[in-house]
C-alpha cells in the first residue's frame, strides 16, 4: 500500500509540472523521477566501448549465437553534425571483445558522415542497418531522411552494401526531419513502423527508394510524456511484438538541478502479429531504474538533457536486456524481469 501511494504521489507531481506552466514558474519543483523506479528493472551496466568513451545510442541483436552491437560516435565535437556508426561483439556479460569497428556509410565525397542513431535488425541471417543521414551539401532538417542498408560480415569485418535513401512514403513532408523508425521481421521480409500514433507500417521498396502503406490503425494510447515515437526495433515476443519507444518533454527536476530542460523517457509496447498490426498494450508511465537519471552532466552537442534512450533488445525466457542511451555519452544495459514487465503493461484498444 505505501508504495502504491509512493507512486500516486510521483505520478500527480510529475503531471503538475507537465501541465501547468504557473506551477512551473512559480514553485520550481524539483521531482526525483528515480523515486519511481520499478522493481522489474533488475540491475543497469554501463558499457565502455575501447577507444570511444563518449558512444552512445548502441543497438543490439543477437546473431548466429553471439551478441552485436552498434553505437553512435561524435568525432568531431566542434561539429556535431557528424556523427558515424560502430558495431563490436559483445560477451554473455555485456563485456566487449576485440576492437570495434567504425562502419563506412558515406555517399558523396563532398559531404561528412551524418549517420545518426543506426538500428541493427535481423530479418532471417541478414542484418540490415536502418538509419538518418542527410548527404546535402547544407544542413537543414529536411535533409535527413532514413537509410536502409544490409551488413555483409566477410568473417572479420562488416561492410555496408547498398545503402538506400527511403525518399518516396505516404505522408512524405520534405521540410520534416525523419529518423527513428521500427524496423521489425514479418515473415522474412522487412517492415518499418513510420509512426506508433496512429501505428502506421512501410514495406520498404529498396529498389525504388520508397515505401509502401501496407497497414495503418489507431489506438486509445494515452501517454503523458510527449509523444511517444520510435526506439528499439520489435522483436517477436511469444504471440506479439515487443519494443521499447522514446518521449521527451522539457521539465525542472531534482536530476537537472531544477533546471527546466529536455528529460527523455522510455516505455515498452506490444503489437499484433498480424496485420494490420495493432498497438496492443503499452506502459501506463515511464520505465524508470535507479541510476537512469544520476551521474554526470556533460558539455552538450546539441543542448542540455537528462537522456534515456532506448535503440535495441535482446531476450531469452526469464529477461529481457534493453540497451540504451544515457546523456548522448555513455552506453548502457537495463536488466528488466521479462514476466513482471509484461504484466506492468496495460491494454489499449484499436479506434476503428
Amino acid at each position: 500500500m505505501q508504495y502504491r501511494i509512493k507512486r500516486f504521489r510521483w505520478l500527480l507531481g510529475f503531471l503538475m509540472i507537465c501541465h501547468s506552466q504557473a506551477l512551473l514558474a512559480s514553485t520550481n519543483p524539483m521531482i526525483d523521477l528515480e523515486e519511481s523506479a520499478q522493481d522489474f528493472v533488475l540491475s543497469i551496466k554501463k558499457i565502455q566501448i575501447p577507444g570511444f568513451p563518449d558512444a552512445f545510442n548502441p543497438s543490439i541483436i543477437r546473431w548466429k549465437g553471439l551478441i552485436l552491437m552498434s553505437f553512435r560516435i561524435i568525432p568531431d565535437i566542434k561539429n556535431s553534425y557528424t556523427s558515424q556508426i560502430g558495431l563490436i561483439w559483445l560477451d554473455e556479460d555485456f563485456s566487449p571483445i576485440g576492437e570495434p569497428q567504425i562502419l563506412d556509410t558515406t555517399l558523396s565525397p563532398t559531404t561528412p558522415s551524418r549517420t545518426d542513431d543506426g538500428r541493427i535488425v535481423a530479418v532471417g541471417d541478414q542484418i540490415y542497418l536502418v538509419y538518418s543521414d542527410n548527404t546535402d551539401v547544407e544542413i537543414s532538417k529536411g535533409g535527413f531522411r532514413v537509410f536502409v542498408a544490409k551488413l555483409h560480415f566477410d568473417g572479420g569485418l562488416f561492410h555496408v552494401q547498398n545503402p538506400v535513401k527511403l525518399s518516396q512514403y505516404e505522408g512524405e513532408i520534405k521540410e520534416r526531419r525523419e529518423k527513428n523508425w521500427v524496423p521489425f521481421d514479418y515473415q522474412g521480409e522487412l517492415l518499418l513502423a513510420y509512426s506508433l500514433t496512429p501505428h502506421v507500417i512501410f514495406h520498404p521498396l529498396l529498389d525504388l527508394g520508397a515505401c509502401k502503406t501496407v497497414a495503418k490503425s489507431a489506438s486509445n494510447w494515452n501517454w503523458q510524456w510527449g509523444e511517444p515515437r520510435g526506439g528499439t526495433p520489435a522483436l517477436k515476443v511469444d504471440d506479439d511484438y515487443l519494443a521499447f519507444f522514446h518521449s521527451f518533454v522539457s521539465i525542472p527536476t531534482l536530476h537537472s538541478d531544477g533546471r527546466k530542460i529536455n528529460h527523455y523517457f522510455m516505455g515498452a509496447y506490444t503489437f499484433s502479429s498480424t496485420p494490420p498490426f495493432p498497438i496492443k498494450s503499452v506502459s501506463p508511465e515511464p520505465i524508470v531504474g535507479l541510476g537512469f537519471y544520476r551521474g554526470p552532466i556533460y558539455k552538450p552537442y546539441w543542448g542540455s538533457v537528462r537522456c534515456v534512450y532506448p535503440c535495441g533488445f535482446i531476450y531469452d525466457e526469464n529477461f529481457i536486456w534493453v540497451s540504451y542511451g544515457r546523456q548522448d555519452h555513455e552506453v548502457w544495459i537495463a536488466k528488466l524481469d521479462k514476466k513482471n514487465l509484461f504484466d506492468s503493461l496495460i491494454p489499449v484498444t484499436t479506434i476503428k
